[in-house]
């Protein structure tokens, strides 16, 4: 007989953009990495709530810490464990190994900022219009030559990948004390 474990198949694309639909989820899921070790429930419920209502800790009521508590003990934890995401015990979380299934659908843009996928785009727009420039030897050549010119491309794509990868672990779920 086929044990819980071996049941459950791994979540769709569906599922999982069910699972981030949920801001309360995705703090659990920020906070669980962030301390990367289990976690128990009343400390992860001060932490949401306090990311949620923009206060300190110290500051939350107990009604704000109720509210939230039992919505992840009741609706999101449990959520989260069928899922395959999280082991829960109605006091202790521990992320599974599951989790880093997540990190692709979690592409963190900030509101000041273009998408990655915009910002290469226009790159490879830039590099195509100087290349074809220099084909078509519209681009002078005498102070900069081709090669430099396809140095000066390749150094842009270069330096973009690496602050795109900076910026990419920066913003992970679990990289910063809040969530971004």
């Amino acid at each position: 007989m086929a044990t819980q474990a071996e049941t459950r198949s791994d979540p769709g694309q569906g599922e999982i953009f069910d699972l981030l639909s949920n801001q309360r989820r995705r703090y659990a899921i920020h906070y669980c990495k962030r301390e990367g070790e289990p976690v128990e429930l009343g400390d992860l419920a001060e932490h949401v709530a306090a990311w949620e209502l923009d206060k300190e800790i110290d500051e939350l009521t107990s009604a704000e810490r109720k509210r939230v508590y039992t919505s992840l003990q009741q609706t999101h934890l449990p959520t989260l464990e069928r899922a395959d995401m999280i082991q829960f015990d109605d006091r202790t979380i521990e992320l599974t190994e599951n989790v880093s299934d997540l990190e692709i659908y979690l592409d963190v843009v900030p509101s000041d900022s273009i998408p990655w996928s915009t910002y290469y785009l226009g790159l490879a727009a830039v590099a195509t219009i100087v290349m074809g420039g220099l084909w078509l030897e519209w681009i002078p050549t005498e102070t900069v030559p081709e090669l430099g010119w396809a140095t000066i491309v390749v150094a842009l794509f270069v330096g973009s990948a690496v602050v795109h990868v900076v910026q990419s672990r920066r913003l992970r779920l679990g990289a910063m004390e809040k969530p971004p």
